[in-house]
């Protein structure tokens, strides 16, 4: 369509053939251009003050339309608050990561970048955005939360809401590496002891097969098998907010997996299952999420009252047993499965059977998280060097 003037008529006065003024004449806009939305079918219209403006913009439609790259100016209207919720609830995440994803955006974006529509949003307020958070956050979860921020934009742009991406040239915080604790292996033995008798055999499964804490209260007894001394983990144990526990799926498809069961874990479980037979427990159990159902489990660990173990009952009893083992405040039973992963490094192991044994997705994960670990790794590559070169002969 042709760029309108819209201070004019279309016609010439037949006396004088001066062109005819219209009612709005000398007011608001001039120009108008329209086009008509490839998607919807409707016309679209824009007005700008001066003709050049105009037939630009009437000849960047029609070429965007002409390339497909076409995007409706109203599209870009619709707030982050708005859109993030649609993103959200087309994503495939674990039932975990939609409650952190959710709590994200709820408590630390959208108060923030929510009210802004996504066509205005612009690299500064997302710089903005980490500059606040960062206050308030460790540098690593700004950098997962921008995450969510950058995935909901680019998915804004292939809906063809926005043009292009705000999230570019962001600088995010450094991540410093956290040094963690490992114990020493009397000091696990202790841990150990100072907790409840029910639960002495958790630690030696931790710290002698890498088993993460919710792989750990998701062993059934069928996933001990004594004769060949190997654990099955094929599952693990999750509460999610105001559900019941349930046995799920594990983090990542290379976590189910089956390691080998030490002598000193095989007698702490051989230990527990004779002191506290396993009872039924009906559970849900969601590890085929197409299928759930409901079914007796005859799990290793339980509460004194036959209940699973979950974060809220095992808390107070893990932290109450720490202080008594004069360990940091804060370790975690996590730091059992480092203690099992720097054990095998020291040994000698590779970074493939560390990853393998821990249940890593990639190798990459393992030595980003272990890679100061292997401190003979530098000596060994210099002297491989020396070997093979030798000694720099003298110049003439």
């Amino acid at each position: 369509m042709p760029v309108d003037d819209l201070w004019y008529l279309r016609g010439r006065d037949p006396g004088t053939g001066e062109r005819i003024p219209s009612k709005r004449h000398g007011r608001g806009k001039r120009w108008r251009v329209r086009w008509v939305d490839p998607k919807t079918g409707q016309t679209q219209t824009a007005l700008f003050g001066k003709r050049a403006q105009a037939e630009r913009h009437d000849a960047n439609v029609h070429a965007d339309i002409s390339r497909g790259l076409y995007i409706d100016p109203n599209a870009g209207k619709i707030t982050v608050t708005e859109y993030s919720e649609r993103w959200r609830n087309d994503q495939l995440h674990r039932d975990s990561t939609v409650v952190l994803v959710e709590r994200a955006f709820r408590i630390h974006i959208n108060p923030i970048l929510g009210h802004w529509p996504l066509g205005d949003l612009q690299p500064s307020h997302i710089r903005s955005w980490v500059k606040d958070r960062t206050t308030v956050l460790a540098p690593s979860t700004v950098h997962l939360f921008y995450g969510y921020i950058a995935a909901m934009c680019r998915a804004a742009v292939h809906d063809k809401l926005i043009g292009s991406t705000p999230c570019v040239n962001i600088r995010l915080p450094d991540i410093e590496r956290e040094d963690y604790f490992v114990p020493k292996p009397e000091q696990v033995h202790t841990l150990a002891e100072e907790l409840f008798e029910r639960y002495r055999a958790v630690p030696y499964v931790a710290a002698g097969c890498g088993a993460r804490p919710s792989e750990n209260f998701g062993l059934e007894v069928e996933h001990l098998d004594f004769e060949h001394r190997e654990i099955t983990i094929v599952q693990q144990l999750k509460q999610l907010p105001g559900q019941p526990p349930q046995l799920a799926k594990l983090k990542t498809k290379t976590s189910r997996r089956t390691v080998e069961m030490p002598e000193v874990t095989a007698d702490a479980l051989k230990r527990h299952l004779e002191a506290y037979p396993p009872k039924v427990v009906m559970i849900d159990d969601v590890t085929d999420p197409r299928n759930p159902v409901r079914r007796p489990a005859r799990l290793v660990f339980t509460t004194t009252t036959g209940l699973p173990v979950t974060r809220s009952n095992w808390s107070p009893v893990w932290r109450s047993a720490v202080k008594r083992a004069k360990l940091p405040a804060g370790f975690g039973l996590h730091g059992l499965r480092h203690y099992f992963a720097t054990l095998l490094i020291h040994a000698g192991a590779s970074v493939k059977t560390v990853q393998l044994a821990l249940g890593h997705s990639t190798p990459t994960i393992t030595l980003n998280t272990y890679a100061h670990e292997w401190p003979d790794a530098v000596d060994r590559t210099r002297a491989l060097v020396d070997a093979a070169l030798g000694v720099m002969p003298k110049l003439a």
